[in-house]
């Protein structure tokens, strides 16, 4: 068995920063959607290192405000070193399903990869709606890892991960199927639907980032995959050419 198998899971603000990087292609596009003016309030929900941060600053200039929301210190703390003293940026501690901003007070939104992970995404929804005004615009991606392919000879064990992934180590593993219907059941009006697909070719890059390792071991560990059959599929990932990918559907609304 690889070492690289059932390592600890990565830092977190790294892994997040790692994965804005491998889906360079949609977060682009999500920005460039949102459509974001000097001098307006833009929000990122569940902002973590601040990634997105510094572009969304630019944008709005110096009549504008962003605030980022994060109930991590420590990621928090990492987005206050990548801001490098950012003045028109505010970073405030809170829980995603009780933003800590007035209502009626966003013209422009984001939420990022972060409803996959809380507890009840429809009330994130909903706090999005309270805080946002009138002709406000909101952009809202997330995967559906149930569409996770990995291209290996041992195709049975590629799907049982897969399927192992959706059902066990991420909470809300197909929202991003569900991301229109919800959007719109929470009181926005959806502009746009897109998928983009994110094409992972390096092996190392895609064990950091899709958990290939820590999450077969997990898999294996509970007895939901064959232990000499899991450790084989993971040793051959690593020897050849490498594929993987999953679909990612990004939502564009309005308030």
């Amino acid at each position: 068995m690889s070492s690289t198998l059932g390592v600890p899971r990565p830092d977190q603000a790294d892994y997040m920063l790692r994965a804005a990087s491998a889906g360079r292609e949609y977060k682009q596009q999500l920005l460039d959607l949102l459509g974001v003016r000097p001098g307006q309030t833009v929000l990122d929900v569940g902002c973590g290192p601040g990634t997105d941060l510094p572009a969304l600053a630019e944008q709005v200039g110096d009549s504008g405000v962003v605030i980022g929301v994060d109930r991590d210190p420590a990621m928090l703390a990492r987005a206050r070193e990548r801001l490098n003293g950012l003045l028109r940026v505010e970073l405030r501690e809170g829980d995603v399903h009780a933003l800590p901003v007035e209502s009626g007070t966003v013209d422009r939104a984001k939420i990022d990869r972060v409803l996959m992970h809380v507890a009840e995404p429809a009330e994130v929804l909903a706090e999005l709606h309270r805080v946002t005004r009138q002709g406000a615009r909101i952009g809202l991606a997330e995967p559906d890892w149930d569409t996770l392919s990995v291209d290996a000879e041992d195709l049975e064990t590629s799907r049982a991960f897969t399927r192992y992934t959706s059902a066990e180590v991420v909470r809300h593993a197909t929202i991003g199927r569900s991301l229109g219907r919800l959007a719109e059941q929470a009181g926005f009006g959806v502009e746009s639907v897109l998928a983009t697909t994110p094409v992972f070719r390096n092996f190392q890059d895609a064990d950091h980032t899709l958990g290939l390792g820590r999450n077969m071991q997990r898999a294996i560990e509970e007895g939901r995959i064959d232990r000499d059959r899991g450790s084989r599929w993971f040793a051959d990932l690593s020897q050849g050419p490498f594929y993987a990918s999953f679909t990612l559907v990004s939502v564009i609304c309005s308030r």
